[in-house]
């Protein structure tokens, strides 16, 4: 997972002149952005650095940004976005150029901030020019309280669709019924086929190591489905977050109107907490009705039913699993060669992608 940038931040969350802290992939890290720039009005640069100072060890996210560095709260130390330090005010002999911690690349993109938590060079980010097409985009996140591995195997399951949202977007827009599963491995991953008894077929992509593309389900008439991307990155082994970008395709009053509702506040959607009422048999999932997060609690009953990390040696796989078995088999052959220090596949995604509902 280090190897690739992961999506570790929603950009517009990360408040000129902030620092936060932050847990990815069970490692704690300290994410920042400069003051905003007086000529332009625009943001400067998010940084990210380790989580704690190098002089006494303080949690450097209760600190200051000044400019583009961040003072450290507890005796004052500065670093910039590097991780050199350029300030110790208590000393009377500093010795700044010696000390330095560590520093990680950072790129914004799609709404996202995007980190390389790799060692050496980072590759290029992976672009995906289709959702930079005229449309409006948003990009969110959201936590789950089991392992990324759950979420992940989600997508390559579209069987599930039929029974955990018999009751959402998707069936009110078609996608009923089992479907019969088939794929296979590409140059991105997988391209997953859900061919359902009327003959629509819908696709969906499983991108590696940890991405996944499809039609999201409607909000209403006038926007039709949505191009989705959305990232399982892990905070540890029982708890991971998903970034999620939608492109809904849209222009002139309609994209107008979408804007305004999203620029609206809104409430934290309660889809966790009405999961685990669920789960603690206190309720039943058809007595919520159908509220605009009923997929998300869904998809949460699910997988968080599976426990926080899954029993996967008392599954009983069968023919519709078959996309599930591929996505295993290929993680077990590149982590065995990661092991092996032998070369790994070259993920390449194209420019565009198949995302159909329909055939």
């Amino acid at each position: 997972m280090r190897l690739f940038w992961q999506p570790v931040f929603v950009s517009e969350r990360l408040r000129p002149g902030r620092a936060m802290p932050l847990k990815i992939m069970g490692e704690e890290f300290t994410l920042y952005r400069g003051e905003r720039h007086e000529a332009g009005g625009e943001s400067s640069a998010a940084h990210l650095l380790t989580f704690r100072c190098a002089h006494r060890g303080t949690q450097l996210s209760t600190g200051w940004v000044e400019g583009d560095h961040l003072r450290c709260f507890y005796h004052g130390w500065m670093y910039d976005g590097s991780g050199q330090c350029v300030e110790q005010p208590a000393e009377p002999e500093p010795f700044c150029e010696r000390v330095r911690i560590k520093s990680y690349p950072v790129q914004e993109y799609l709404g996202l901030v995007w980190a390389y938590l790799g060692e050496g060079e980072p590759p290029a980010l992976p672009r995906y020019p289709d959702f930079e097409e005229e449309g409006v985009l948003e990009a969110g996140t959201y936590l789950r309280a089991c392992n990324y591995f759950n979420n992940l195997e989600n997508g390559p399951d579209p069987a599930h669709v039929a029974f955990v949202h018999r009751r959402s977007g998707f069936s009110d827009n078609g996608l009923v019924d089992v479907p019969l599963v088939s794929g296979e491995e590409t140059d991105y991953g997988i391209e997953v086929r859900a061919q359902r008894p009327n003959g629509a077929v819908r696709i969906t992509h499983q991108l590696m190591p940890n991405g996944f593309h499809l039609k999201g389900s409607p909000e209403g008439s006038e926007t039709g489905w949505r191009d989705s991307l959305s990232w399982r990155v892990p905070i540890d082994d029982e708890q991971h977050l998903s970034f999620n970008v939608n492109l809904v395709h849209v222009s002139g009053e309609a994209a107008d109107r979408l804007r305004e509702r999203a620029r609206r506040p809104e409430a934290p959607s309660p889809a966790n907490e009405v999961a685990a009422a669920i789960l603690r048999g206190e309720m039943h999932i058809d007595d919520i009705g159908q509220p605009p997060y009923i997929v998300n609690t869904q998809d949460v009953v699910a997988q968080v039913g599976q426990g926080a990390v899954a029993d996967r040696g008392n599954e009983h796989l069968g023919r519709s699993d078959a996309m599930i078995i591929l996505l295993r088999n290929i993680w077990r052959r590149e982590l065995r060669a990661l092991a092996e220090g032998r070369p790994l596949k070259q993920w390449r995604r194209p420019e565009r992608l198949a995302a159909t509902v329909g055939v």
